[in-house]
């Protein structure tokens, strides 16, 4: 096995994955602001943004904002609901091009991947992979990517970051401590943002700031990760690239305009959500260990109802029978109007 020292990965991103994909079938949108989401109902909406393009990003929309912020900021952008089965048929297409350029790849979503490329031995060679990599995908989807070369998953993600779009960014074994110094301590993976309201509040805004507490210090703070986090802010991470990754669970949920109890609108939403949940278990060859039900009612009171199967399966009929079932029993209990429904499975190990 390789030394982790001796390792090169590359961490490819496609390009505002959602909206390139609606911007390609539907050119008369290219070069203007798009947001794929939820509907927004004339800045009324409920929902969140899934992806916005570049041009609205201008405006300071962003993925996971509501959606009638995203309304506020740019009223004259082009909102679409998001086609969860074409961009999974397309996220496919993307991994089998990787998938011809090195076996070692763990995909992390949809539109992200990490390719362990140390086999090259070089940056250069890694870059140029990388450039060949990107250049097959525009080839065959026309669609823009991003690449980050790194020493680490770590280094190579905020690498990524940096180079987009369409763009690619190396950072070097030796380079990697002095390249995390400048940066804002959260985009070290594990400090979130109420990590970093806690540190700001003693002046430790920058990794440079971070690296000069003990590893003792770090510990006192991050408990049991103090001692992996010594070694990231001085650019170091050990986690190592997971060839063929358990998906864990898949999920879609959905929130409604205005609260309702239409059992039309109610079942048949349900219905097409847990539609795109099992075809992303075909497609992924998968098995489902247990089907889970949310609802979310007036008021933001939500509630699961879960059916766990004596032998995993993937047949289609027997998931979505279960899985209404355990959405007529919401309906049937409980009087209160309906904001939110969702279903996720969790999938079987392997």
């Amino acid at each position: 096995m390789r030394d982790m020292q001796d390792r090169i990965i590359i961490h490819l991103d496609m390009d505002a994955f959602f909206a390139a994909i609606e911007e390609r079938e539907n050119p008369q949108f290219r070069g203007k602001p798009l947001v794929v989401g939820a509907d927004p109902k004339g800045g009324k909406g409920r929902g969140v943004v899934s992806t916005a393009s570049y041009e609205a990003r201008k405006f300071g929309i962003h993925s996971a904002m509501p959606i009638s912020q995203a309304y506020k900021l740019c009223p004259g952008a082009v909102y679409l609901p998001p086609n969860f089965e074409l961009y999974s048929k397309i996220s496919a297409n993307i991994m089998k091009i990787i998938h011809e350029f090195s076996s070692l790849v763990e995909q992390t979503s949809l539109d992200e991947a990490y390719i362990d490329v140390s086999f090259t031995k070089s940056y250069e060679k890694a870059k140029n992979l990388a450039e060949e990599m990107r250049k097959a995908i525009w080839a065959q989807e026309k669609l823009t990517c991003s690449c980050g070369v790194g020493c680490n998953k770590m280094i190579a993600k905020i690498a990524c970051e940096m180079a987009k779009p369409n763009g690619v960014r190396v950072v070097t074994k030796e380079d990697a401590e002095k390249f995390m110094e400048p940066l804002d301590v959260e985009k070290i993976p594990g400090i979130g943002k109420k990590t970093s309201a806690i540190l700001r509040e003693s002046e430790i805004r920058l990794v440079s700031d971070l690296k000069k507490l003990s590893e003792h210090d770090l510990e006192d703070l991050f408990g049991v990760r103090g001692k992996e986090m010594y070694g990231r802010v001085r650019g170091i991470d050990e986690d190592p690239v997971v060839v063929g990754r358990e998906v864990k669970s898949i999920g879609k949920e959905i929130t409604f305009e205005k609260d309702t109890r239409d059992p039309e609108l109610l079942i048949g939403t349900f219905m097409q959500l847990t539609k795109v949940v099992v075809k992303e278990v075909e497609e992924q060859d998968l098995y489902v260990k247990t089907a889970t039900v949310i609802c979310r009612f007036t008021g933001f009171e939500t509630h699961t109802k879960s059916k766990t199967f004596v032998k995993p399966t993937r047949d289609e009929a027997v998931l979505r029978q279960e899985a209404m079932k355990l959405f007529l029993k919401f309906v049937l209990e409980k009087q209160k109007p309906i904001r939110l429904v969702g279903i996720r499975v969790t999938i079987a190990p392997i």
